[in-house]
């Protein structure tokens, strides 16, 4: 009987040893695996060992605008180039609101309007009063936005001046598209004073318009706007000019404007190009974010531009030399390590 005790007692005795090696040579759990990463520390954006992305998030606008459309071909094209870089575009609610993300830090990269971002970097109109946001750096000009003055073709109204006394949409209040108007009036001697002021989104306007309601309506958007091409065939329209020494002014004035011409091309019912002046859409980032991973951004932007165009027609205007047009507000010294190396800065 001892002897079958002690026998008993010696293999429960080494079943025990067995099972402690056993834990103390299993893998972590998935839950530390998760925190801790390959490398035992927590591993996000620039710290992540080599061979893993850098991560970032891309506010663009809503899901039916251009923003968020082209933001994702950039993003999952820069993505799949096996760059390193992983950039994930989200929806928001455009300029404005992708400012605010900017500054807190919730987003990495963001489209912006460059007047917008004007605006914001010297907490100038829109931003007059606040806190200038001065932690966002432009990495490249995308595209332009065009600053259209619809006026219907029998209406008389031949220039921009002609428009005083008139009822002229200038867009939503508060939007880009107002600040745009009252810009481009005060350049030719107006206020909104001199108008008979309507603020109506760019559908409201070709509304309006074709119930003679209004007799003008600013629209800056890309070229063809659909509202206005859905509104041409209801109601024989054209586009005026903003050229001359009008435009010099406005564009010495606010640095964020460029020259644009309107092609029969672009608008089928022109029957010649109109020189207008534009707004860009840029693609900018926090401050914070390392020279290697913008300039390895910018190279591969570039380097893929066709694949990009082939996702969205935008792509088309990717250029060096237009990427560094139309900014007040500095770019990361990221890009301009790339802009340096292809030589246009």
């Amino acid at each position: 009987m001892k002897k079958s005790l002690l026998f008993l007692f010696v293999m429960m005795l080494a079943a025990m040893l067995v099972f402690a090696a056993c834990g103390d040579s299993a893998a972590p759990t998935g839950e530390e695996s998760t925190e801790e990463g390959a490398g035992g520390e927590e591993q996000t954006g620039e710290e992540q060992a080599s061979g893993e992305s850098t991560n970032m998030l891309m506010a663009t606008g809503g899901t039916t605008g251009t923003y968020y459309a082209y933001g994702g071909v950039i993003g999952s094209t820069i993505t799949n180039a096996g760059v390193g870089l992983s950039v994930t575009a989200n929806s928001s609610g455009a300029s404005a609101e992708n400012v605010a993300n900017l500054a807190d830090k919730q987003v990495q990269l963001a489209i912006l309007q460059n007047d917008v971002l004007d605006y914001a970097y010297n907490a100038t109109d829109m931003y007059e009063g606040q806190d200038p946001v001065t932690s966002i750096n432009v990495i490249a000009t995308l595209y332009p936005e065009v600053c259209q003055l619809v006026v219907a073709a029998d209406s008389g109204i031949t220039s921009v001046a002609d428009l005083r006394g008139k009822a002229v949409s200038i867009g939503d209040i508060g939007s880009g598209v107002e600040f745009n108007a009252k810009q481009i009036l005060a350049a030719y001697g107006l206020t909104t004073d001199d108008i008979d002021v309507r603020n109506l989104s760019f559908a409201d306007s070709a509304t309006a318009m074709q119930d003679r309601a209004i007799d003008a309506f600013f629209a800056t958007s890309g070229v063809p706007n659909t509202s206005v091409v859905e509104l041409s065939t209801a109601r024989e329209v054209t586009v005026l000019p903003v050229d001359g020494a009008e435009a010099e002014a406005l564009m010495e004035q606010y640095a964020f404007y460029t020259p644009y011409e309107i092609t029969p091309e672009e608008y089928s019912f022109l029957s010649e190009p109109v020189t207008t002046v534009a707004i860009c859409a840029v693609l900018v980032c926090t401050d914070d974010l390392s020279e290697d991973v913008v300039y390895n951004l910018t190279k591969t932007l570039f380097d893929k531009k066709a694949e990009i165009t082939t996702g969205n027609a935008k792509g088309e205007y990717l250029d060096p030399a237009y990427a560094v047009e139309g900014n007040s507000v500095p770019y990361h010294p990221g890009a301009i390590r790339y802009y340096e190396e292809v030589g246009v800065m």
